[in-house]
């Protein structure tokens, strides 16, 4: 006898940040322009750069936004868990646009330390790169409050906080060229600049490529979860669990519960709440199991379908810590 039970008693759509990415958006492409065109009359590889790097910036914002919008599209008969899985795809390509142009930077960098420019316009630097400070950090605090339940939202703010570091370096760089006249400044800052932000999107990188291969989200302990399973009442051991991101917000569960006494729909109901409610797990389905036919109870080894990973318990041996 198996039971089937699937919690979506609650609305999991993403919060809509649509306001914030049209604005961020519009800003940053105008910027580009203004940037990019300063950036050739002060003969400033600090500000092109910088203009590059928020031109990939636009196309990140798009990204997401597009990532955001197929998130919120219903399911289909072909796509039962609608599109959401396209805002793990975009926080991934987020990450690879940020390396790819900080790879540009770094070896147009490298070739100015080699050929120097003759001339570089501090103030222009200076000027210019302060007002991309303004608009970065100003588009960047647009998406703070959702950076750290959507690392979709979370790409988009890296990416606008990283700009304004960027914009920042720049500042200091075109204001040390004035006092000094050491041009040589303008690519060393922009080389220093690109290390910081190559370091600080490691950990976009790193967790959008887990989410893409299925991995358990950070949020989750997957032994807790287990612990909380297999300390069911009348649940003699679990086996084929598995936890995944449905998108950079939801979280799916599926698992076999090995219940001789059976259960009802009661308990089905009440243990996806407790997982819902404690371990933010969106989507539960529990498979409830009356005997162990293939006998994975006995065996202690996760690659064999056993309990994962790799626990057993018989009734009663572990007390839920939930009524």
């Amino acid at each position: 006898m198996a039971h089937n039970h699937n919690h979506e008693g609650h609305d999991h759509t993403p919060t809509d940040f649509s306001r914030a990415f049209a604005i961020g958006t519009a800003l940053n492409l105008a910027f580009v322009l203004v940037e990019g065109g300063y950036g050739f009359m002060a003969n400033s590889l600090a500000l092109i750069a910088d203009a590059g790097h928020n031109l990939s910036d636009v196309m990140t914002l798009l990204l997401a936004w597009g990532g955001m919008v197929l998130a919120r599209r219903g399911a289909t008969a072909r796509h039962t868990y609608g599109f959401k899985k396209g805002t793990i795809l975009v926080s991934l390509g987020s990450a690879l646009f940020l390396y790819a142009a900080i790879g540009v930077i770094l070896w147009e960098a490298v070739g100015r330390l080699r050929a120097p420019a003759a001339e570089v316009n501090g103030m222009a630097i200076t000027v210019v790169a302060a007002i991309g400070v303004v608009i970065n950090t100003a588009t960047a605090l647009l998406f703070i409050s959702g950076r750290k339940n959507d690392l979709n939202i979370k790409g988009a703010f890296l990416h606008m906080a990283a700009d304004a570091a960027v914009s920042a370096g720049v500042v200091v760089a075109g204001f040390a060229i004035m006092t000094t006249g050491w041009n040589w400044l303008d690519p060393l800052i922009s080389m220093a600049i690109s290390l910081v932000v190559l370091i600080a999107g490691w950990g976009l990188l790193r967790d959008s490529l887990h989410l893409t291969m299925a991995g358990v989200p950070d949020h989750i302990e997957a032994e807790a979860v287990l612990d909380y399973l297999t300390g069911l009442p009348g649940v003699q051991c679990v086996h084929d669990l598995h936890i995944w991101a449905a998108s950079t917000t939801e979280t799916v569960l599926t698992a076999h519960l090995v219940m001789p006494a059976g259960g009802d729909d009661v308990f089905l109901h009440q243990t996806a709440e407790h997982l819902r409610h404690d371990f933010n797990i969106h989507h539960t389905t529990l498979q409830i199991e009356v005997e162990d036919g293939k006998g994975v109870c006995h065996i202690n080894n996760k690659n064999q379908g056993c309990c994962w990973p790799g626990k057993t318990t018989t009734p009663g041996a572990v007390q839920s810590q939930h009524p």
